[in-house]
């Protein structure tokens, strides 16, 4: 019989002056530090900040999905 799995999923928002890309990737490295076993990143939102009518930041929201890790007996 397979053991069954938990997964905690979280929204973190990355930002990146270049790209929703970066933005996105930015999310991933920085989450990987402190969390382990990153399972899946969906993005939900996209969206920008604009000053001067121009675009200055390229915003991505994302849920990242992580396995919940069973305690130790």
């Amino acid at each position: 019989m397979t053991e069954s799995s938990v997964y905690k999923i979280i929204e973190l928002v990355g930002t990146s002056p270049r790209s929703w890309e970066e933005a996105v990737q930015a999310i991933v490295a920085t989450a990987s530090k402190s969390l382990r076993d990153l399972r899946i990143a969906e993005i939900k939102e996209l969206d920008v900040r604009i000053e001067n009518n121009k675009i200055v930041e390229y915003r991505a929201k994302v849920n990242v999905s992580f396995k919940y890790e069973k305690e130790q007996d």
